[in-house]
Parts: C-alpha cells; sequence; structure tokens
C-alpha cells in the first residue's frame, strides 16, 4: 500500500508477523528493527528493515536512536516487553522528550511501578522487593502474621513475580517456604505481593494526547490459560469505574501517547485494585481476537495511537464503539499437556464439535517428555473460539482444562 507522506513514518522494535502485515497495509511508512535472524524473511519479503540486538540498554544504545532519527523516523513502538525500554530510549531522542527514558524505566521494573501508582493515590496490595530466598520467606511469615494467622492455619499466598519478565513468566504463587526454594537464581531480584481475591482482568487502552481512544476490557477465564473479549456483561457493568481507574493510570505516568494494557482485581466488595501496567501488546492474541469481533486492526491502531503526526479526527474515525459494535464474543485457550509423556496431537471430539469452535495453532509434539512446567509456563499453541453467548464462552474456556489435546 502507498503511504501517505503527511503522516508519520514508524519503527516497529521486535518481531511480530501479524504487527509487520498491519503496518504493510496501513498507510504509514514503516521499519521493523529486529534481531539479525529477521533479515532474510526480510529481504525475501521487501519488508522495511533494520538489524539490532535488544540486549540490555549499554552505551551502544545511543547509535539506534541516531540511525532513526537520520532515516526520518518520528516514533518507535515497542512489540513485546524486552523492547519497552529501548522504545523509551529512542522516542526520548526523537520526540525530543528525556521523560519518556524514565518512563518506559518504570513500566519495566515491577517495584517502581507500583510505587509510582501507589503515589498516585492508586490501590495496590501489599509489596516489597525481594533479593534472595530469605526476604520471600520473612514477607510470607509477616504478610501471614499481619493477617492474625495461627499455628496450624494454612498460610495465605504471596505472589513473587521476576520484575522485567512479560505477563505469566515468572509469575510463582508461594504457599510454603518449601515453594521457596524451587525459585532459580535468575528470577531474582522480584517483586512480592499480597495476594488479592477478587476477579482479575486485563485491559487494553489505546491512548491519544493523553485521552483514552478505545479502551477494551479482557475477560480472563483462568489466568494464564484464557481469555476473552469482549467481557461478560457482569464485568462491563463496571465498565465506568475501569475507565476512571484507567484514566487515573494515565495521569500518573505522564501517558500521553501510545497503547497500555494494565491489570486489575475487583475484589466482593466492588473495590478495584491495581496489579500492574504493560507499555505493548498483550499476550494470548487479544489483538487478532478484538479484530474477530469489531473488524479493525488494533496494530494499526497502536501506531495511529503513536504517530504524532496523528489527528484526532483520524483516530476517532477509526475505532468503533466499545461492546456495541461487537459482533459476539471472541476467546482462546492456551494448551498445555496434562500428560507427563505424549506422543501426538489429537483436538477433543467435543472441542472440534462444538459450534463456536473455530481454529487452532498447534502442531505435532516435538518431543516426548513433557517439561514440567516452571510458575506459569509456556503453552504449547492456542485454540480460538467465538460466539454469541459469553457465558457458554466461559465455560467451554473453562472445559478445555479438562481435556487432552496431546496424548
Amino acid at each position: 500500500m502507498d503511504y501517505d507522506p503527511e503522516k508519520g513514518y514508524v519503527a516497529l522494535l521486535g518481531w511480530s508477523l501479524n504487527a509487520v502485515e498491519a503496518a504493510a497495509k496501513f498507510d504509514r511508512r514503516y521499519v521493523v528493527v529486529a534481531p539479525d535472524w529477521a533479515e532474510e524473511y526480510c529481504a525475501q519479503h521487501d519488508i522495511p528493515y533494520l538489524a539490532w540486538n535488544f540486549e540490555r540498554l549499554n552505551d551502544r544504545s545511543m547509535e539506534i536512536a541516531e540511525q532513526l532519527q537520520e532515516m526520518g523516523v518520528d516514533v518507535a513502538i515497542p512489540l513485546y516487553e524486552e523492547t519497552v525500554e529501548w522504545a523509551g530510549a529512542i522516542n526520548s531522542v526523537l520526540l525530543d522528550n528525556p521523560r519518556l527514558l524514565g518512563q518506559a524505566m518504570l513500566m519495566r521494573d515491577k517495584s517502581l511501578m507500583k510505587r509510582r501508582a501507589q503515589l498516585g493515590g492508586i490501590r495496590v496490595g501489599i509489596f516489597e522487593e525481594a533479593h534472595d530466598r530469605e526476604d520471600v520467606i520473612r514477607f510470607l511469615r509477616r504478610v501471614n502474621q499481619t493477617l492474625l494467622k495461627l499455628d496450624g492455619d494454612p498460610n495465605d499466598p504471596i505472589h513473587f513475580k521476576a520484575f522485567d519478565k512479560a505477563g505469566c513468566l515468572g509469575h510463582r504463587v508461594i504457599r510454603t517456604p518449601d515453594d521457596v526454594d524451587s525459585i532459580p537464581e535468575d528470577e531474582f531480584p522480584a517483586l512480592m505481593e499480597s495476594h488479592l481475591d477478587g476477579w482479575e482482568f486485563a485491559v487494553e487502552a489505546w491512548v491519544h494526547e493523553g485521552k483514552i481512544r478505545f479502551l477494551n476490557i479482557s475477560e480472563y477465564v483462568s489466568l494464564g490459560y484464557s481469555v476473552y473479549v469482549p467481557a461478560s456483561p457482569e464485568l462491563e457493568s463496571y465498565r465506568e469505574q475501569i475507565t476512571r481507574q484507567v484514566e487515573k493510570l494515565i495521569k500518573t505516568f505522564d501517558i500521553e501517547f501510545g497503547f497500555i494494557h494494565p491489570e486489575y482485581f475487583v475484589t466482593s466488595d466492588g473495590e478495584m485494585y491495581f496489579g500492574e501496567v504493560a507499555y505493548r501488546p498483550p499476550g494470548f492474541k487479544v489483538f487478532e481476537l478484538l479484530e474477530r469481533v469489531y473488524g479493525f486492526n488494533a496494530y494499526q491502531g497502536m501506531i495511529l495511537a503513536f504517530d504524532p503526526k496523528t489527528t484526532t479526527e483520524e483516530i476517532e474515525a477509526f475505532f468503533p464503539r466499545e461492546v456495541v459494535d461487537a459482533k459476539g464474543h471472541a476467546g482462546c485457550f492456551g494448551v498445555y499437556p496434562r500428560l507427563r509423556v505424549v506422543s501426538r496431537l489429537e483436538i477433543p471430539e467435543e472441542t472440534e464439535n462444538h459450534p463456536y469452535f473455530e481454529s487452532h495453532e498447534l502442531t505435532a509434539p516435538m518431543e516426548e517428555t513433557v517439561t514440567k512446567r516452571t510458575a506459569f509456563g509456556t503453552h504449547w499453541g492456542l485454540v480460538y473460539f467465538v460466539g454469541e453467548d459469553p457465558k457458554e464462552l466461559h465455560q467451554l474456556l473453562k472445559r478445555q482444562e479438562e481435556l487432552d489435546y496431546y496424548i
């Protein structure tokens, strides 16, 4: 597609085929900044490409910003967690705003992020940093002392999250000192927090000129396993309250543009607690689920939200109306083998025959022995469902947890 010279020139940081395809069909000039293994693919498919390896920010970090600036790039867009601080560093140069690097650091360090939220008057659970296993045991004891637990009472769990890993990676639930022994050294330092009993959900919000232009609520059926959009009417009934919370977050973190993906808990008394916020597309193909029910491309929406040359009229015309314009609900389930030894992939008959079942992206097992799932681990692939009734979709996604895809 021809690009509009009046619009911004964007750099996509990291590799996502769906993001690249969306950019190629859009009216903005783009370049993909990715590690050198992407070079051959980009050359074969005429994808504008620049090689860069996203190791830790170091003294060479300015090079990429200067290179992009010389090319005339207006803004860098992070596609996954490890490129968020790179986008902050590059945009602080491209947009001549040094605060953007600090903001990106906040988005990457879960402990700083919680502190900033707390300073902004946002409710968070009790949290502390852990540098070693002793810190974790101390925090577990202290939280349970605070809850007036007696000897012999089961502990209230605490959550352990590696500082800078995405989503469920490095997320563990700790109930006993024995659980602490299984934490590998490389997951320290980490954030520890008290467990919040409640309904956990995620939000996807496209922000332009400090205002929310589209807000989706994603409903988790089981964290780390399944999600669907838009949320059920029960969760959507909190939309006004959720929107206020996200506006508070935008103000607290000084977010003027781009895309944010925060997670929250609603407790049984209707209070809302902030979990964490990411400055990148969500996992579990939520962008693709949104396109399935709303018809807009969420990656193109992201390009609009980041591009400093986007007009208000353009962004308002791009997004549909939340909930009312959705055609049904779309969800997906992350499959993880339940057996220790597997030989083949077999889609359960009841799943395949369900009218809501749409497709899957599972492949035959590469090896027979299933590695033990650490923390929430990584699923082996996704199964997609689309249907009218959110209750039925919810039950269907929950049911998948009891079925074997790999046997």
